[in-house]
């Protein structure tokens, strides 16, 4: 049976997507779908608790959500036609009158760098009627590309609630700043909340655009901090754009240190602001880039990256030479800034292999990412991520499993520690391993994920009450 075609998102939708970080969209499902849904979701949560990562095997109903043409289309607009259905899912209940605290959800431990560019997303699904009263979850718009929390928790104005009838759902950038709100009626509440991942740089737009060129969404009213060149060049990356900002803005030196210096700002959209300015100044931005990069403050060092990492193919050799910084933290951000460069960073492939003898799992997590990203040379690329799946260090091993994702079936030669990789004694480890067997897609990759999924294949009706 053939899937509903995606309905995906417009060019209007796609500009409030990157400025605002979050979209609130409806299913169509009738209502008789969700009473069922929620009166499952009141059972298992009753009887067997919070079912975590086994939440749609145990919910069999769910995988309809996730083939509704809305959703599909949603997540093909924003993370291109091979996403991936990540194995961490959560089903979140919330009876509190008390609101829960701001915060950016983590990747299960992973302190990474966080992407500008949705490179992840996620869904937060609403199987029942949820008025403003019973508790959903509350989402600060614009707030994606911050590390720092820049409003006021108290009292967040602009705060937006994902609130709605049955069928509502969030689709929201997956660093964006985000809470529970009081549930303030005492009945139950659910939200399911499920993440993806881009397997795929973008090769062209992937949502139904009728206009090549970005400007602001007509409906921007929103009291968040204007990133106009951040905007721009999130906006050239969905439509396959690679380095867009380089060269676009005028660099007299004058300007650049003018500009420079607000890297320092410490209200973080300044400084962010000053970094893709700064990207777009060719030489004279990435020198000062640089200098930031190697500033003594880390956080300025991370300002920087971001910059660096949209500044096109002249900004690789001295990133390339930030490599062999003695920080730790300067090393990881100029691994970052080299992963988002992709192909125009495959000279620096061997100085990355030679940092998975550093010392710092920090530095090997994020050169297992940036390998992935870069993708090529494959062979290399591949052998080092082999590699990886053996490191000692956990976050290295399941990273390297994502990246095997992203470089498909030239990771072939990685499916005999794949296969090993499936019985680590880490549940994303084994979870991304399975992933990569499947987005490398030859026979011998199909052959071991389909023995490891008859072997460890769910019983979604065999219960504590309901073992025969």
């Amino acid at each position: 049976m053939s899937r509903p075609t995606p309905v995906l998102l417009t060019d209007e939708q796609m500009r409030t997507f990157i400025t605002e970080g979050f979209l609130i969209l409806q299913t169509d499902f009738p209502e008789s779908f969700h009473l069922a849904l929620t009166d499952q979701l009141n059972h298992v949560y009753a009887h067997e608790g919070n079912l975590g990562n086994n939440l749609l095997p145990r919910i069999r109903e769910l995988q309809k959500v996730f083939d509704h043409p809305i959703v599909t289309g949603a997540l093909t607009s924003v993370l291109g036609p091979n996403y991936m259905l990540h194995a961490h899912r959560h089903g979140h209940y919330n009876a509190s009158p008390v609101a829960g605290g701001w915060h950016k959800d983590s990747y299960w431990g992973y302190k990474r760098m966080r992407n500008h560019h949705p490179w992840w997303a996620m869904i937060m699904y609403f199987p029942q009627d949820t008025p403003v009263e019973l508790g959903p979850t509350g989402i600060m718009p614009g707030t994606q590309n911050y590390e720092s929390r820049t409003f006021e928790a108290d009292n967040p104005e602009g705060e937006a609630v994902a609130s709605g009838k049955a069928g509502t759902f969030a689709l929201i950038h997956y660093d964006i700043w985000h809470r529970s709100t009081p549930n303030l009626l005492g009945r139950h509440r659910y939200m399911l909340k499920f993440e993806f991942m881009r397997t795929e740089a973008p090769q062209a737009p992937s949502w139904n655009c009728r206009e090549t060129e970005w400007k602001q969404p007509a409906s921007f009213s929103r009291p968040i901090v204007k990133h106009d060149a951040m905007w721009k060049e999130t906006w050239n990356w969905l439509s396959g754009q690679l380095g867009s900002l380089a060269g676009t803005l005028a660099s007299g030196a004058g300007v650049v240190q003018e500009i420079a210096t607000k890297l320092e700002d410490p209200y973080e959209p300044n400084a962010l602001n000053a970094a893709y300015e700064l990207a777009g100044m060719s030489h004279e931005g990435i020198k000062a880039l640089m200098r930031g990069l190697l500033h003594e403050h880390v956080k300025v060092s991370r300002t920087a990256a971001y910059g660096l990492a949209v500044a096109g193919a002249e900004a690789v050799v001295p990133l390339e030479q930030a490599l062999g910084s003695e920080r730790d933290e300067t090393v990881v951000h100029a691994a970052y800034a080299l992963g988002e460069l992709r192909h125009l960073a495959a000279q620096a492939v061997p100085s990355l292999v030679k940092l998975l003898d550093h010392p710092s799992a920090p530095v090997r997590q994020t050169v297992a990412e940036t390998l992935g990203m870069i993708g090529a040379p494959a062979d290399q690329v591949v052998s080092a991520l082999i590699r990886c799946l053996q490191d000692e260090d956990v976050q290295v091993r399941f990273m390297a499993g994502l990246a095997l994702c992203r470089v498909g079936s030239a990771g072939e030669a990685a499916v005999p520690q794949l296969e090993q990789a499936l019985d680590d004694d880490n549940r994303y480890v084994r979870a991304h391993a399975a992933e990569a067997l499947h987005y490398i897609g030859t026979d011998a990759a199909k052959e071991v994920l389909i023995r490891f999924l008859l072997s460890s294949r769910w019983c979604p009706t065999t219960t504590p009450q309901s073992t025969f």
